[in-house]
């Protein structure tokens, strides 16, 4: 089985079937306090002999830390380089998890099963994982693809109505930069009437296409980024501030900020500006925007997609169309921020 490759399951969990020809002497199944309770036991019965521990859920609980407890415990389990980590759980476990995999013993197979809406369509693919430090997000990290990807959208009945929201925010990234008629289908709907199966198969071959022909994010990957350099910043400082808001609801505030910046720098029009804005407001409902304008700027400048001094951001080139690498002023970002707390 190639490394990266990503299965649609439904229903019972087939494990021989997504292992095929490869066995391993010892298993962890790594979940967190939310997915042992949920997730596991419908899982247990149809996987082979392992072994099962649980670590806090939650991004405050995504550090070194918790890391340590990971190798730790897979240390007292004797596991040699041979073995496998089974990951169940969202993007903070899927991250932290192919973190802590990637690095024990310079690298053991591990295999992530995404229990949530944000992990299957986006944290899930790609091959990158890590953790937060110093409460800047994946600051820490590597590029690592799992052995394989298993995906099953009946996990989603599980999650509380926040938490999909969260992970539609991603969803809807996807058709802004990459399918107008998707967006024009998906924007037609409320979070209520919407069929998730076809929408997370779409964002997960989108995301898919793109991190296969960059994997290293060196150029085309980075669209993907539309909404995360203001994103982050915010999730980075609720975080500090100890007012953690979801990942989701970061990135549609920050998709609306960057949409705004695409327009003063006319690559989209007020029109799709305004579509884009009454869409993330209906589904997302306007969220608190801190008054520290410097602190956001000084955070936005940590981003890994920075060069030297330059904030560089990922933009829609009209709605179904992006470009990277686009040099946003200080004075840009701060009419952005205003651009939101007037809405």
């Amino acid at each position: 089985m190639a490394n990266g490759s990503i299965t649609f399951i439904q229903g019972k969990l087939d494990f021989k079937g997504v292992l095929l020809d490869k066995t391993y002497p010892q298993i962890a199944i790594l979940t967190d306090s939310n997915t042992y309770r949920h997730c596991y036991p419908q899982l247990k019965d149809s996987l082979p002999a392992h072994e099962v521990f649980q670590v806090p859920a939650g991004e405050e609980h995504k550090n070194l830390d918790t890391c340590q407890l990971i190798w730790q415990r897979l240390t007292e389990l004797n596991f040699d380089r041979h073995s496998l980590l089974l990951i169940v759980g969202g993007g903070v476990l899927g991250d932290m998890g192919g973190f802590c995999a990637a690095t024990y013993k310079r690298g053991i197979d591990f295999m992530i099963m995404p229990t949530t809406l944000l992990a299957q369509v986006d944290a899930s693919v790609g091959g990158k994982v890590g953790i937060d430090f110093l409460h800047f997000k994946n600051h820490i990290g590597v590029f690592c693809e799992p052995k394989s990807t298993i995906i099953n959208t009946s996990f989603l009945k599980t999650l509380p109505e926040r938490e999909l929201r969260s992970g539609f925010a991603e969803v809807i990234k996807h058709c802004l930069i990459s399918d107008s008629l998707m967006w024009q289908s998906v924007r037609a709907k409320s979070l209520g009437q919407l069929d998730w199966e076809p929408l997370v198969r779409h964002s997960v071959q989108f995301k898919k296409s793109i991190t296969d022909q960059d994997p290293k994010e060196k150029g085309l990957r980075k669209i993907l980024n539309f909404g995360h350099t203001i994103g982050h910043a915010l999730e980075s400082y609720f975080l500090a501030e100890g007012n953690r808001i979801f990942h989701g609801e970061a990135i549609a505030m920050g998709m609306v900020m960057e949409a705004f910046i695409a327009c003063e720098k006319k690559l989209i029009s007020p029109q799709e500006l305004e579509e884009i804005t009454a869409y993330l407001i209906q589904i997302f409902e306007k969220q608190e925007m801190p008054w520290g304008d410097s602190a956001l700027i000084q955070l936005t400048k940590q981003d890994k997609k920075n060069k030297g001094n330059e904030i560089l951001m990922a933009l829609p080139t009209g709605i179904g169309r992006a470009k990277w690498d686009i040099i946003v002023s200080e004075d840009e970002l701060e009419k952005s921020f205003d651009y939101y707390r007037s809405l």
